[in-house]
């Protein structure tokens, strides 16, 4: 379970960050303090998790839902998003070119935190961000390659 919960954290900042925590606090109604429990890892809040009505206003501000596809993940799903970039054109040749850049950006974020043989925490949650951008490039691919858009 451990595992699991810093894995829910990390996404529920993700969220949190996202939305940014001036807008989440008023979107929720709760304070910095406690949302920022929500994604602490420290040991006195390892059992304190976001409620999933917080997560469904957070996520219907963010660009992308990151708890609830953190949870399908978990489930070994993905999501599918109906409106996600529904004609923006370019087909499959366009797809694998954002693929290849996004892709590009996370070894540069790896190069660069690897450089001094240690990965921080910080540079750890540059490539988390930086996983998730990776993750949206290939759900709109795959949604794209569904609709036959290619």
């Amino acid at each position: 379970m451990a595992g699991i919960g810093s894995y829910l954290k990390k996404h529920t900042e993700a969220l949190v960050k996202d939305v940014g925590i001036e807008p989440a606090c008023q979107l929720t109604g709760k304070s910095k303090a406690t949302l920022g429990r929500y994604y602490s890892d420290s040991e006195e809040h390892s059992d304190r998790f976001m409620p999933v009505d917080t997560v469904a206003r957070l996520e219907a501000a963010a660009s992308y839902p990151h708890v609830t596809s953190a949870l399908a993940e978990l489930h070994g799903d993905t999501l599918n998003k109906n409106n996600s970039n529904k004609g923006s054109g370019g087909g499959i040749n366009s797809d694998v070119i954002s693929l290849s850049q996004r892709f590009a950006m996370l070894m540069g974020e790896y190069q660069i935190s690897i450089e001094d043989g240690v990965i921080t925490n910080n540079e750890a949650k540059r490539l988390l961000r930086e996983t998730v951008e990776l993750q949206k490039v290939l759900i709109d691919m795959k949604l794209h390659h569904e609709d036959g858009n290619d």
